[in-house]
């Protein structure tokens, strides 16, 4: 053929290759957008995706339930320190498996809580009574957290016994670390109690602080119980007859707080009173150890 012809004919083919290649292009764009929306329309409404949880698990009528919390918040809610929900709660949904974002059906939740009348009670249940599922790492800060609170409530509430001035945390704390002591699932107040008594048992020099009160007794029976009253306290600074009652100011054991209020209340069939004035008497200064 002649070289024009031989050009023509191959401008045309090379035309009608570019032709199919993008007529292709356009059927594989169309499928790739197909495969997305099918996608889009069969994901399970009820999966929800969520990182970086705190899990609280809890079982009840022969199911399991979760929910997604924020890290160190649980603990927070459970202590009343923390009294907003949305700080706590990652979202307001009950789980079957936070993991894999399955909601539980709502059906499930009215079965397993029939006394409950929505969600927003059925979360409260379950936070306050699930068990909280943490991290090695977030264990480990809850734990320090807890230690340093129950140090805080000790160097709040004791003194040196004979100085009766107050110690500090960081002192607290060497001497906890020195007898070994362990921090369990109590709260910091029932911990700081039980340490003190270990504290007290290795000789480590310590006593609960005294409290400070004022007694009033009516006039009337005054006489009657004042004598009794001076041998339950530890220590009176002053006292003041006034026309229509007694008057005592007073140092105080803590364990004695109860008796002696129970005390007054019985012996003036509840028309005395007690008054707290301080609840840890300390001396200024700190208590030095070496």
């Amino acid at each position: 053929l002649p070289f024009c012809i031989c050009q023509t004919l191959n401008t045309q083919q090379s035309k009608t290759s570019l032709q199919f290649t993008y007529f292709t292009y356009e059927i594989q764009s169309f499928y790739y957008i197909y495969i997305l929306f099918q996608m889009s329309i069969f994901t399970p409404v009820n999966q929800v995706r969520l990182t970086n949880v705190a899990l609280v698990k809890y079982k009840k009528g022969g199911k399991r339930f979760e929910l997604a919390c924020y890290p160190n918040k649980v603990n927070s809610w459970r202590e009343k320190v923390e009294t907003d929900l949305d700080e706590v709660l990652q979202t307001h949904n009950v789980f079957i498996n936070v993991s894999k974002g399955v909601v539980a059906k709502k059906d499930d939740l009215l079965k397993c809580f029939p006394d409950k009348k929505d969600v927003n009670e059925i979360i409260l249940e379950i936070l306050e009574k699930g068990e909280l599922q943490v991290s090695e790492k977030e264990r480990g800060q809850q734990t320090d957290k807890v230690f340093r609170d129950i140090s805080t409530i000790i160097a709040e509430k004791c003194v040196d016994p004979e100085t009766k001035r107050p110690f500090t945390v960081t002192l607290i704390e060497r001497a906890l670390k020195d007898i070994h002591f362990s921090v369990n699932t109590k709260s910091a107040k029932q911990q700081a109690l039980e340490a003190i008594k270990q504290l007290k048992e290795s000789s480590f020099p310590i006593t609960r602080a005294q409290m400070k009160i004022a007694i009033y007794i009516p006039a009337k029976e005054a006489k009657r119980i004042q004598e009794k009253l001076k041998k339950m306290v530890a220590k009176v600074d002053a006292e003041e007859n006034e026309e229509d009652q007694y008057i005592m100011d007073c140092h105080i054991d803590p364990g004695s707080f109860r008796t002696i209020t129970e005390y007054v209340k019985n012996e003036t069939k509840s028309k005395g009173n007690v008054e707290v004035l301080t609840l840890s008497v300390q001396e200024e200064g700190e208590s030095k150890m070496e």
